[in-house]
């Protein structure tokens, strides 16, 4: 962790921060611009603004820059002090206290007390919050968060409390090495008790939301544009550099290239696949390709035939050839993934998994095999819908994955796409058969890819195996970060051998960025990206 000093104590460890405090770092002779604006594109509109009821990458992004954590992420990913100056863990590692700074404030001038987090991480846990994230709490080990969250016992028995106006405690039920990591993700931000109890789900509205973080929302058109400005309020808004920053809702991704090329738009991840070389040799200073804490999968619901035979799950997947994915039809150094966890993961080493290492034709003649043993023929062929997100990238992924399962594989797929919002609750509500699914880490370890697929976990597919629950088991309780390794890889071949989803691809993270914006890393392999850290130049 930078600009930290990590000391021993006979109660534990504490962590003392050395005058941390995380900032636009604009380089000697660099030449700000006057009007201080940038203008992001998220693709499609944004589900919600409410840190407890995020799920999705674009909602995270507008939400990181309205409110902040116990702790953030610097431009390299490290975890770095934010509402926190520091925290102690206890000898036993069951115990992780935070300090908060001096002088917190909500936009709206009332302080920000330990009181506000204690409130925000029950809400989450409360069934009648319906919060798609309190799976996460369990993951974390709070105390108490799975008995909570599955309604036996009350929310007030959370392990988290506040011992005074500035001490948060936590209470784990077991040592969590990546606990603190897991409090960078914006489901675990304070928010404003007084507006969610006066206007309910409303309270996000421009005229109602009351934030933490370095920018306040003044305008949210739907389908169309968010709107933020800076937040006078917030603790570190002295190191603030942008004033303004608007977010545009494009799903045409040809309409969005053509907004960045007039300059109506700053920084877009999405423009048309076959246009990425033509970008690359036209506009190389401005096309960023760096590495990603990603995974693209198709995600089975279980629940619903064909899909509760393995033998299934494992032919569609064995068909795919990953290579022609990656190379003909993405080519931006995506890498095929045959299991579940990123290469680009600090500290993992992937187990080597048989079918990984069978040739394309090799893969699709076990996928006929399993297929007949099946009962599916030409005059039985397998049947379902296969549902993804209004996209053009998507929709082209999907017709691929379509002509590669008829060309090994007797099958008739329909083709369905939604819009998000309405993508998001199918999934949500299991109400699919095979979905396009991606999954963004939501910290750097392992554990947030693999504890997806928990029993306990998010895990749309509805897929429990008691083998895999326990591989991550004991990979929490391991002494070493080489024994955790070993834990990992066994929860990988289990997931192989059951294949609960197809994984497809690593993503990289490709995106393009005017010349005038400074201060994005393209080193960090989290997705996030703070409009604070960030300056337009001259």
């Amino acid at each position: 962790m930078q600009g930290m000093k990590v000391k021993a104590l006979a109660a534990g460890i504490s962590l003392l921060i050395s005058g941390v405090a995380y900032a636009a770092d604009v380089p000697a002779g660099v030449t700000l611009a006057e009007k201080q604006e940038i203008v992001w594109s998220l693709g499609g509109e944004v589900p919600t603004l409410d840190p407890t009821m995020t799920t999705d990458d674009s909602s995270s992004k507008v939400i990181s820059d309205l409110f902040d954590g116990l702790v953030s992420e610097d431009q390299e990913g490290n975890i770095i002090p934010a509402l926190a100056t520091h925290w102690d863990i206890s000898a036993d590692g069951k115990t992780v206290t935070f300090y908060l700074r001096d002088g917190l404030r909500w936009s709206n001038g009332e302080p920000l007390t330990a009181h506000d987090v204690e409130y925000s991480f029950k809400r989450n846990a409360d069934p009648a919050s319906a919060a798609p994230y309190s799976w996460y709490l369990g993951t974390a080990n709070i105390l108490n968060a799975v008995d909570i969250t599955d309604g036996k016992k009350d929310k007030e028995t959370l392990g988290v409390k506040a011992v005074d106006d500035k001490t948060v405690q936590f209470s784990l039920t077991q040592p969590t090495p990546y606990f603190v990591k897991m409090l960078s993700h914006p489901s675990t931000f304070p928010v404003y008790r007084k507006a969610i109890e006066k206007y309910g789900d409303s309270w996000t509205s421009p005229d109602h939301i009351v934030s933490s973080g370095a920018y306040t929302l003044t305008n949210w058109v739907v389908n169309e544009r968010i709107d933020l400005v800076r937040n006078p309020a917030y603790w570190n808004d002295a190191k603030t550099v942008i004033n303004k920053a608007a977010y545009l809702a494009i799903e045409n991704q040809t309409a969005e290239y053509n907004r960045y090329r007039t300059g109506e738009i700053d920084i877009t991840a999405t423009f048309p696949l076959e246009q990425y070389q033509q970008i690359k040799q036209e506009r190389p200073d401005e096309l960023l390709t760096m590495p990603s804490l990603a995974t693209y999968y198709y995600l089975f619901n279980l629940d619903k035939k064909p899909f509760d035979d393995v033998r299934v799950r494992k032919a569609l997947a064995y068909a795919i050839d990953r290579d022609v994915v990656t190379q003909r039809i993405l080519g931006q150094g995506q890498i095929p993934a045959y299991g579940v966890t990123p290469p680009a993961v600090a500290g993992f080493d992937a187990p080597e998994l048989p079918w990984a290492s069978l040739s394309q034709k090799e893969r699709n003649q076990k996928a006929r095999e399993l297929l007949k043993e099946a009962g599916y023929s030409k005059d039985n062929p397998l049947k379902f819908e296969l549902v993804y997100n209004t996209n053009e990238a998507h929709k082209k992924l999907a017709l691929a994955m379509l002509s590669m399962w008829k060309q090994s594989l007797p099958v008739e797929v329909d083709l369905a796409n939604q819009e998000w919002k309405t993508f998001l609750q199918k999934l949500a509500q299991k109400d699919f058969s095979l979905a396009r699914y991606a999954w963004v880490g939501d910290y750097n370890e392992a554990s947030t890819f693999l504890s997806y697929f928990e029993s306990k976990g998010m895990n749309y597919s509805r897929w429990a195996n008691k083998a895999y629950d326990k591989a991550m088991a004991d990979a929490l309780a391991a002494k070493s970060d080489q024994e955790r390794n070993h834990f990992y890889q066994e929860a990988e071949r289990i997931f192989a051998e059951d294949m609960p989803a197809i994984p497809v691809y690593f993503y990289t993270k490709t995106v393009i960025k005017s010349p005038k914006v400074g201060g994005y890393s393209t080193t960090n392999a989290s997705s996030n990206r703070y409009t604070r850290d960030l300056y337009i130049m001259k």
